[in-house]
């Protein structure tokens, strides 16, 4: 059996080829790691460096037809991770490019040898920014290049599954994913709050759907390894209920022995701090117009889907956070 992660030098398929070593690879399967950057360079999870022993690294672009030697298997299995997704921080066109050509070149290679099985990870951003509730069957009304490039990669998977009606496809759309090697809005948090320059931006009750990295790459493995289907579904990848800011910064503190009151700045007050600071460097501290402003928009989904899928998580919130610090020696979220 073979497991062909496509972007598995990033954050979530470092974890999961961790995963797959751990629980799923037996003596003759392989795991291949495919990808534009390697272990050890510029650009994938700060710190990892080494690459695992077992798992075959290849330096591949998504972003056009490609092709590698190796020896399919009636059982094997692709992770389409690969994706430009930081938002912002990219041109327009960089999305498209990537997310779109991706998916077409990574369904072309599944077609080419007849693999039957494959999870992509789209994201919540094709339900666009609101304060409702958004469950897998509300009406998808991205407003961002990175949310409209994902729809159009998700259409372009469930294509590649209509096909062959005994394909097996899963759409995953995770909220927030942190853990150990995020260095992103998790990551971000935590240190403003450590130091101090962190401030509630205009309210306290914003909803920020979330998924710790370990259950995601564990639903992963639950829904493509562990059972069997035909047919294409989403998910929504978030705890159920979402928490909100608050919520969050509390559960981080309590669980990393912190004890910071975080005080709350009116909006209008902190946009125009950030429309000073932002062109100066604003976004390594994350105060930036763009990240300001999305820390005033709920990103509320539901995670009920998944909650009743017979999947269990392996952490509560707070579980989550703790199991984090532990990771990092207990010196802080890196």
């Amino acid at each position: 059996m073979n497991y062909i992660i496509f972007g598995g030098s990033g954050f979530i398929g470092t974890h999961l080829i961790h995963l797959l070593k751990n629980e799923c690879v037996k003596d003759n399967d392989k795991i291949y790691d495919l990808d534009i950057v390697l272990p050890g360079e510029e650009g994938v999870v700060p710190g990892v460096v080494e690459k695992n022993e077992g798992v075959e690294y290849i330096r591949l672009d998504v972003r056009k037809p490609f092709d590698f030697d190796f020896i399919p298997t009636n059982d094997d299995v692709i992770f389409n991770l690969a994706a430009v997704h930081r938002t912002p921080g990219h041109p327009d066109e960089a999305y498209f490019e990537t997310n779109i050509r991706g998916a077409e070149n990574v369904c072309a290679f599944a077609e080419k040898y007849n693999i039957r099985k494959i999870l992509f990870t789209s994201s919540i951003a094709p339900y666009g920014a609101g304060e409702e509730k958004k469950d897998e069957n509300s009406l998808p009304m991205p407003n961002t290049p990175y949310g409209i490039s994902k729809l159009v990669a998700e259409k372009i998977h469930e294509v590649w599954q209509a096909k062959d009606k005994s394909r097996e496809l899963t759409i995953v759309r995770p909220g927030i994913v942190y853990g150990k090697g995020e260095h992103g809005n998790m990551t971000r948090l935590y240190w403003s709050q450590k130091k101090r320059y962190f401030f509630y931006t205009g309210r306290k009750d914003t909803i920020k759907s979330s998924i710790y990295v370990k259950d995601l790459v564990h639903f992963f493995k639950y829904r493509m390894i562990d059972n069997d289907f035909a047919g294409v579904d989403i998910f929504n990848c978030t705890y159920e209920p979402a928490f909100t800011i608050q919520e969050t910064c509390e559960t981080m503190q309590k669980a990393t022995g912190m004890h910071h009151n975080v005080p709350l700045v009116p909006a209008g007050l902190l946009m125009f701090v950030a429309k000073i600071i932002g062109p100066l460097g604003g976004k390594k501290v994350g105060i930036h117009p763009d990240r300001v402003k999305k820390l005033m928009v709920s990103t509320n989904t539901c995670g009920k889907k998944l909650a009743a899928s017979g999947f269990k998580f392996h952490y509560s919130f707070e579980e989550s956070f703790r199991d984090w610090f532990r990771d990092c020696n207990e010196e802080g979220l890196r």
